[in-house]
């Protein structure tokens, strides 16, 4: 056969792919939200600011956060299904597999299992502790879908709890010791964040606010932007607090932490102007799309390991 004509029965042939068989696998991908993931980078905070850092902590950690992103994947799927008539109603999330049908309930319910089961997993292996922080944050999402998620204020307090929960498996479950003002100043960070996220759906959604999430219609513009004053100027305080605090000083040798707020001042003000200009509507997208606060981010993590010297601990573990 001439190479012209094997040519022409190449473009005959169908692909050997099956295109619907791809779209199930992205639906799947999408059920268990793996750019949410980014949310458990909270679980590496006590990394940052540890003073005994070693190869076998640095496993641990890792572990943890793995633990952290399947366990919280088990909790999208089963928050998927309680509120796949409610995402019905919404004019993005109705495309979600469970809403739109592109995922069956058994295979959610499959997913949920081994998703739970592998990060509880996970968990036990790290420590008992960060096995019950796992638990706990089941718990706590399980009573939010339940009922805690309608009544104002608590759904986003309940919400900043999981990034506590993120901060404890991430110190206490690995065998740091937490700082209290740092536990605090990731608190005031979440239910910024929250609050932010609020302030977006209301506007994005308008009169139908309520059809998606009924806690909504006991937000208003004017509440909203007052929680997020007070959350804004709480994180810069409590973080400002934390980088003074003489045990902090203690623990690390310095006083130049301080010089570190004018980064977090600089991405609070950021992601204000961003919920502001309704750009705001999800967190985890935000902080890896824009690039001002992609920029901010790493000058202060490069601060931060430059000021605690842990470059030198690095090299020294590897």
């Amino acid at each position: 056969m001439s190479l012209m004509a094997r040519l022409e029965t190449l473009k005959d042939e169908k692909p050997d792919f099956d295109p619907q068989k791809k779209n199930t696998m992205q639906a799947l991908a999408q059920l268990v939200r793996p750019r949410q993931w980014v949310k458990n980078s909270f679980v590496f905070i006590g990394l940052l600011f540890t003073q005994n850092l070693n190869q076998h902590l640095i496993l641990k950690v890792i572990i943890a956060a793995v633990a952290f992103c399947l366990v919280s994947s088990a909790v999208y799927v089963m928050n998927d299904f309680v509120d796949r008539d409610y995402d019905r109603n919404h004019p993005i999330k109705r495309k979600r597999p469970l809403a739109s049908n592109r995922v069956t309930l058994s295979a959610a319910g499959l997913i949920f299992a081994l998703f739970l089961l592998g990060g509880l997993f996970l968990g036990w292996h790290v420590s008992k502790i960060a096995a019950g922080i796992l638990v706990l944050y089941v718990a706590q999402n399980l009573a939010y879908t339940k009922g805690l998620k309608r009544i104002v204020l608590v759904d986003v307090f309940i919400i900043a709890l999981g990034f506590m929960m993120r901060i404890l498996m991430g110190t206490w479950g690995v065998g740091i010791p937490p700082s209290e003002w740092l536990l605090l100043c990731g608190f005031m960070v979440a239910l910024f964040m929250g609050f932010g996220k609020r302030c977006s759906e209301l506007n994005e959604l308008n009169a139908d606010a309520g059809l998606h999430r009924p806690v909504l219609e006991r937000y208003s513009p004017g509440l909203l932007n007052q929680l997020l004053g007070i959350t804004a100027g709480g994180v810069i305080f409590t973080y400002s607090l934390y980088t003074l605090d003489s045990a902090t000083v203690a623990l690390h040798h310095t006083t130049d932490l301080i010089y570190s707020v004018p980064f977090v001042i600089y991405g609070i003000f950021r992601y204000l102007y961003l919920i502001h200009k309704g750009e705001a509507g999800d967190p985890s997208k935000l902080v890896t799309k824009d690039r001002h606060l992609i920029a901010v981010v790493m000058l202060w993590v490069l601060y931060v390991l430059w000021t605690l010297k842990l470059h030198d601990l690095v090299l020294g573990v590897f």
